[in-house]
C-alpha cells in the first residue's frame, strides 16, 4: 500500500510539473504608469525630449526622418515608435493641446503647441485619446494624452506612434512650421 500511495505521489507531482510546464505561462506586466514627476525625469541615454510612448526606451528608437514615404513622393519627417496598440501615449513636454484631429493619412491625431508657442509636437495613428482631453487643455511632460493606435494610413498590424516636431514661425498654422528630427529630441547621441 505504501508503495502505491509513493508512486501515485510521483505521478500526480510529474502531471502537476507538466501542467505547469505546458499550460502555465507567466509575462511580466506592464510597468506601471509613472507619477508626473518620475515620467519627467530622463535617463542617461535621453534626449531633452520625453520618449512620447510609455515604457519604451531610448535603445529602441530608429531614426526614420528622411526616409521616403508616399512611393518616394515625400519625405517622412517624423520618426515611428513601434509599440503595442493601447499603449500610453505621453506628452513630449509642457505645452497645451492646440488641435484634435482626423486626417486620411494620420488618423486621430493630436497636435500640442509647446509652452512657449514656438513648437508643435505632432502625434499621429492614435487609437484613442485620453479622457477628457480637449483642444486649449494645458499639458504637463509625462501626461496621458493618448494611445498608440493604427488609425490613419497606417498597418493595422504594426500599430506605432508617428511623432513629428515641426519649428514655428509667427503666423504659421497649426498644421504648418518647418519638420525637426525628433531623434536627437528624443535620444542623446
Amino acid at each position: 500500500m505504501n508503495g502505491r500511495l509513493w508512486s501515485g505521489g510521483v505521478v500526480a507531482l510529474l502531471l502537476c510539473a507538466a501542467f505547469a510546464h505546458f499550460c502555465v505561462r507567466i509575462v511580466p506586466a506592464d510597468p506601471p504608469s509613472a507619477p508626473l514627476q518620475q515620467a519627467a525625469t530622463r535617463p542617461a541615454d535621453a534626449g531633452p525630449l520625453l520618449i512620447p510612448v510609455e515604457g519604451v526606451p531610448a535603445s529602441a528608437l530608429t531614426d526614420s526622418f528622411t526616409q521616403a514615404r508616399a512611393g518616394g513622393a515625400r519625405p517622412h519627417d517624423a520618426i515611428d515608435i513601434m509599440a503595442a496598440r493601447g499603449r500610453a501615449v505621453l506628452a513630449a513636454a509642457d505645452g497645451r493641446v492646440e488641435k484634435l484631429f482626423w486626417s486620411e493619412e494620420g488618423g486621430r491625431t493630436l497636435y500640442q503647441r509647446s509652452a512657449d508657442g514656438r513648437i508643435i509636437y505632432y502625434y499621429a495613428h492614435l487609437d484613442g485619446y485620453a479622457p477628457g482631453l480637449r483642444e486649449g487643455q494645458t499639458l504637463r511632460r509625462g501626461q496621458r494624452i493618448a494611445t498608440v493606435g493604427s488609425t490613419g494610413n497606417a498597418d493595422p498590424a504594426a500599430p506605432h506612434l508617428h511623432f513629428a516636431v515641426n519649428v514655428m514661425a509667427a503666423g504659421d498654422p497649426w498644421h504648418g512650421g518647418r519638420p525637426v528630427n525628433p531623434y536627437p529630441l528624443l535620444v542623446r547621441r
